[in-house]
């Protein structure tokens, strides 16, 4: 089952894992709708495994390929007050520990596909900057991406979720980029 990390909500720094409960708003309630949706396989005697995927990082698409053009400009900076956290996952640990699930019989349920590092907006600023070798000196104001994006913006660039992979790291599996800076650096390479 593919769902998210949305799940958990606007959770500040409290650290999260499988066993968290969902949290409240509009992603969090389609979250628990599409792991609801594959109870129907669990109850007929299917393993069943809800992939709650982090912040996928490809400079191809999602948050990172939008964060490029402005970040390139000089006028990449944080958003908010950059204290909410950002549980990424690198596009190569998603595909290894997509695979490490199908082949590992003992993971079922809920499971986090995010780096064992969440970071800080504030800190994902800097190391992206330090990357690029571009300034981050335009913060991006709260008020600003609500009146652009709406509710969303809550929900998501201004939403704190820490998400930790504990099921992921009790099974074994070995990350290929457990620290952002890996981890963009290979993002920006493909």
């Amino acid at each position: 089952c593919a769902s998210a990390i949305g799940i958990y909500g606007d959770r500040g720094g409290e650290e999260l894992n499988e066993q968290s409960g969902v949290g409240s708003g509009f992603l969090a309630e389609l979250g628990q709708a599409w792991e609801e949706a594959s109870a129907v396989a669990a109850d007929r005697g299917i393993r069943v495994v809800q992939a709650r995927f982090g912040i996928v990082l490809s400079r191809r698409g999602g948050a990172l390929a939008k964060m490029l053009w402005p970040f390139r400009l000089g006028l990449g900076g944080r958003v908010g007050n950059g204290r909410q956290y950002f549980s990424w996952i690198g596009l190569e640990d998603v595909v290894s520990a997509l695979l490490f699930a199908v082949q590992n019989a003992d993971l079922s349920g809920p499971l986090n596909l995010t780096a064992p590092n969440p970071v800080t907006n504030a800190e994902l600023t800097r190391v992206l900057g330090r990357i690029l070798r571009r300034p981050t000196l335009a913060p991006l104001p709260a008020f600003v991406a609500r009146l652009v994006l709406g509710g969303l913006a809550d929900e998501g660039i201004l939403a704190s979720q820490r998400v930790l992979p504990a099921k992921l790291l009790k099974a074994g599996f070995d990350f290929h980029y457990p620290d952002l800076t890996g981890a963009l650096r290979r993002a920006l390479e493909h």
